[in-house]
């Protein structure tokens, strides 16, 4: 059986027009032997209006979050009535969104009057969006005359209890995912569910963080061992830099696991961070695709990807970082001290990206969030610190950096217009990454993305496609 799973971006089902260029795509997959398996997100800012919902109830403004909620019930119906004509199944999918937005005001009023948004409450109302998308996305192929099946993801995918940002259960997700699901294919049905939401194991709803459809679809994909996971969104692909900053960026053609997962990670957001872990572990292919030019080759994203003449396959960059600065002379020579540092950044549920240190001193960076004073609160129990905000991470993603002679020197003359204020290179073989103010963010990409793909490897990068874009993969 050619299995593959086929993950819809919120772009990609945004309205009826959407949904039917979507229901094109994977009508093609069909008609190519391929059997798909749909994952979809809500749709387009669906989810942040949701989120301002649960914001606006928490703080007492009922009338506000139902005025939302009511918005987004008809935004639903008129995407169902546009895209569903037989009577019988209008009706139902009508009575349907009715009954789920019932639902969902119920749970804005209740949390209007206790004015406390909870990390479970917040995963209730958000989920809202993937289980409507999806249901309308499943009646809407049917009309179309594929045979869909509408699954509840919250069946298949199960977490643990970390709300907001769940932690996936691979072998029960394994487990269900073949008992649900390679039935319905089996017999040549098109199972559609909706990403990011997912459920513990006593049934409550979860989700896989912002961003989380790339990861549920990649989850399915290795549950089920499927041939290929097609990410479809609306840009052709991974590209060299972000096309908003370089108009000339270039569509990357073929990049390897390990390259993809250091530049998802450190501000390419065409993908998930995590959506590479379940590939890698059976070595299934990722292709990001868009749904709005199908006809494009996308990027393919294997285990291993071929040798590539130029430096660096892309440059992404992640803004909104603040550095922390520790220093403690009290501590030189002293062990466990970075244990003690690190101990509190767990505490704090609080991710490091880049780290230097020194006898006396470390500096990390994290994301800027309200939990700084908190943490530096912590910290000052230790050692002095100071935090600065406002700065950006520029990672420049490419084959054995680290082995190069004279790499180093090339990227910082580039930038030397830029003052640097961290470095890391060495860690990885794969990836140098700088820290500068965010307000030089944009101009270090330009000058980077100008000096090291003036002559692109063809093999690896579509020069014949070097034009202005309007979308961004970054």
């Amino acid at each position: 059986m050619n299995l593959v799973v086929m993950k819809f971006g919120g772009t990609s089902v945004e309205d009826p027009a959407a949904i039917g260029r979507t229901a094109a795509i994977v009508a093609g997959r069909v008609a190519l032997g391929k059997q798909p398996v749909v994952v979809v997100s809500a749709m387009a800012k669906v989810t942040d209006q949701l989120l301002r919902a649960a914001a606006a109830a928490a703080q007492g403004d009922r009338v506000g979050a139902l005025a939302i909620s009511s918005r987004l019930r008809s935004r639903h119906r008129d995407t169902a009535v546009a895209l569903v004509k037989n009577s019988a199944d209008i009706d139902e999918l009508i009575a349907f969104v009715d009954q789920k937005f019932d639902s969902l005001d119920e749970v804005l009023r209740g949390l209007s009057a206790i004015l406390e948004l909870t990390p479970r409450i917040s995963d209730l109302i958000v989920s809202y969006g993937e289980r409507i998308s999806s249901r309308i996305v499943a009646a809407a192929f049917r009309e179309l005359g594929i045979d869909a099946v509408h699954m509840d993801a919250r069946d298949i995918v199960i977490t643990d209890s970390q709300f907001q940002k769940a932690i996936p259960q691979n072998a029960l997700i394994e487990k269900r995912a073949q008992e649900k699901l390679l039935p319905l294919t089996a017999v040549g049905k098109v199972p559609v569910m909706g990403g990011f939401i997912a459920s513990n194991e006593a049934g409550i709803t979860t989700t896989l963080g912002r961003g989380g459809s790339d990861f549920t679809g990649a989850l399915i994909g290795g549950a089920l061992s499927v041939e290929a996971i097609e990410i479809w969104t609306d840009v052709d692909g991974i590209m060299t830099t972000d096309p908003r900053i370089c108009p000339d960026a270039l569509r990357v053609k073929v990049i390897s696991f390990e390259e993809a997962a250091e530049l998802a990670y450190f501000g390419a957001k065409v993908l998930h961070p995590a959506t590479i872990l379940p590939a890698v572990k059976k070595n299934i292919p990722v292709l990001v695709l868009n749904s709005r030019n199908a006809a494009c080759e996308g990027t393919r994203i294997t285990s291993l990807a071929p040798h590539c003449k130029s430096p660096f396959k892309s440059i992404a960059v992640k803004k909104k970082l603040s550095i922390i600065d520790v220093v403690a002379s009290r501590m030189l020579m002293t062990h466990g001290y970075l244990s003690e540092i690190f101990a509190i950044f767990d505490k704090h549920q609080c991710p490091v990206d880049m780290v230097s240190t020194s006898e006396v001193s470390v500096s990390l960076t994290v994301d800027s969030n309200e939990k700084l004073p908190a943490i530096a609160a912590d910290l000052s129990k230790l050692a002095d610190v100071k935090y600065e905000g406002k700065k950006a991470l520029v990672c420049l993603v490419g084959e054995d950096i680290r082995g190069k002679n004279g790499m180093a020197a090339q990227v910082f003359s580039a930038i030397r217009h830029i003052n640097v204020r961290m470095i890391s290179q060495g860690a990885s073989e794969i990836n140098m990454s700088f820290m500068i103010d965010e307000d030089d963010a944009d101009e270090a990409v330009r000058s980077l993305h100008a000096t090291f793909f003036k002559d692109p490897d063809p093999a690896i990068f579509d020069v014949e496609a070097r034009k202005p874009l309007t979308a961004s993969s970054f």
